[in-house]
């Protein structure tokens, strides 16, 4: 036990700064996401039935494939294509657009559980469908949302893990890192899995408080995660 701390001493500097990468890739994918999710489940449930297609056919690929995958095509695919990308600019994009698929699906589900009732009442005091979402719908569904989009912040703090696959150092690049200049693969990877375990409790709790506190009462909706 001993020798463990001992080596945490050693090891905490370089993860540290590892986690704070993490959680900066959180917090940028998680609001790319939401920028492009919340549109889509707008056009979703608001669009016409071609528009509807188009936007379930981007929620089908990235909701239908490996994230590894996605950001193997998005590093090393579009490059071929002459589009290429940094290391973080890759793990924003993909980690972003593959959070948009599930982000456009929580609130999709809000919205259609605020009621059409509500919306018909909007236009019938002449207010613009649009005016109506924005005003009255998408205030509520937000409020809604907590709950499900809280499973997507803290699956995101664990699936930015796979970004150390294209060398970029996140907790798991600082670890792989550690882990072979020490020749101690099982004390890094326990003192690896201890921050994440507090990166999620802390986030499971900061959005458990959030969650109370704007929670609609009596209503509720129950939403597919990844």
């Amino acid at each position: 036990m001993t020798e463990f701390f001992l080596f945490a001493k050693d090891a905490l500097p370089e993860l540290i700064d590892g986690t704070q990468v993490t959680i900066t890739l959180t917090l940028g994918a998680l609001f790319l996401g939401f920028v492009i999710g919340l549109p889509l489940a707008v056009l979703r449930t608001s669009g016409g039935p071609w528009i509807n297609r188009i936007v379930l056919g981007y929620l089908t690929l990235f909701r239908g494939t490996p994230l590894l995958v996605q950001l193997f095509v998005v590093y090393y695919g579009l490059p071929e294509l002459g589009i290429s990308f940094s290391r973080m600019a890759a793990a924003y994009l993909t980690l972003g657009l593959n959070s948009s698929a599930y982000q456009a699906e929580y609130f999709r589900g809000a919205i259609q559980a605020v009621g059409s009732g509500q919306m018909k009442a909007a236009r019938a005091i002449g207010m613009s469908k649009w005016g109506a979402l924005r005003h009255i719908i998408l205030p509520q569904a937000f409020r809604l949302a907590i709950p499900a989009w809280s499973n997507e912040m803290i699956s995101m703090v664990k699936y930015t893990a796979v970004v150390f696959l294209i060398a970029v150092p996140d907790l798991m690049g600082q670890a792989k890192i550690i882990s072979s200049r020490l020749f101690a693969p099982i004390s890094t990877y326990i003192l690896v899995a201890l921050i994440y375990f507090i990166l999620v409790g802390l986030a499971s709790l900061i959005l458990h408080l959030l969650s109370k506190r704007l929670a609609i009462p009596g209503v509720s909706i129950e939403m597919e995660g990844h």
